[in-house]
């Protein structure tokens, strides 16, 4: 799919990945929906591209509904909807010791807010016969992000849902891809939201070429860093052994990091 003149909606626009792909998006020639949490943000990410800045709190289904009809009457039809918010909040100890709210505020980012995206669009899209979805969703969500369960589950659940999007509605006209990188520069990890020096690090701007690339392509899984299809290959091929090989790099953070913060142990994946 080209962008040109596609009406295209980002939730989490407004900084990191989501701010990135705005103006890569808009840069391509797409009309851009910047919908973001922080009002004042959105609207000024709005100003720089020339697109539509609104507040929207993915986790309540209303303000998703709000922000498809305000789309819809400033743009017209919604041809991609990027589910793009997302947070990352770390577990304090064990594997179930975050509490029940994080669990809840994870799930409800990284799945329901798809499925209220989806559920708001699909009968217009199907009627027309197109339409995209393009969730953001992690290699974590093809392996593991070791020291935050919930983010891991929650995005496994994420690319479930893509699945299942795509297999009902793939015969009707509706492409999905989703958003698999490892580590980004952006502030989730301790870099400034447009990174001048990222190192060996992929930066927000490096990851929306590649999504573009994806988008034209129709590709389901976006794989920005390369090297996650050969992880995943190893980890179905012998789960025993891979999950021999995380436990591992887990106990190697711990004796170098001392936690595993992700803005320290990205540097030691």
């Amino acid at each position: 799919m080209k962008l040109r003149d596609k009406t295209i909606v980002i939730t989490g626009g407004a900084s990191g990945i989501g701010a990135a792909l705005s103006r890569k998006f808009s840069k391509e020639g797409g009309n851009v929906a910047i919908a973001d949490l922080h009002e004042t943000k959105a609207k000024e990410m709005a100003e720089e591209i020339g697109g539509l800045g609104l507040a929207c709190d993915v986790t309540k289904e209303e303000d998703i509904q709000t922000l498809v009809k305000k789309t819809e009457a400033h743009f017209g039809p919604i041809d991609m909807f990027c589910s793009n918010a997302g947070l990352y909040l770390e577990e304090p100890d064990h594997s179930a010791s975050a509490s029940n709210k994080v669990w809840q505020k994870c799930w409800d980012i990284h799945v329901m807010a798809h499925v209220y995206a989806a559920r708001a669009l699909l009968p217009s899209m199907i009627e027309r016969g197109e339409g995209y979805f393009l969730n953001t969703v992690s290699a974590a969500g093809l392996l593991s992000q070791i020291g935050d369960a919930a983010y891991s589950a929650t995005k496994h659940a994420a690319l479930g849902f893509a699945e299942s999007l795509s297999i009902t509605h793939g015969k009707q006209g509706i492409r999905v891809s989703v958003i698999c990188p490892q580590y980004i520069a952006t502030p989730m990890i301790g870099y400034e939201d447009k990174p001048t020096d990222a190192g060996d690090v992929m930066t927000p701007d490096q990851l929306a070429d590649a999504v573009v690339k994806g988008v034209e392509e129709e590709t389901f899984l976006i794989l920005p860093h390369p090297e996650v299809a050969d992880y995943l290959q190893f980890k179905v091929a012998n789960y025993d052994r891979w999950l021999g090989g995380m436990r591992k790099l887990r106990g190697k953070i711990l004796d170098e990091v001392g936690s595993t913060d992700m803005a320290a142990m990205h540097k030691l994946v």
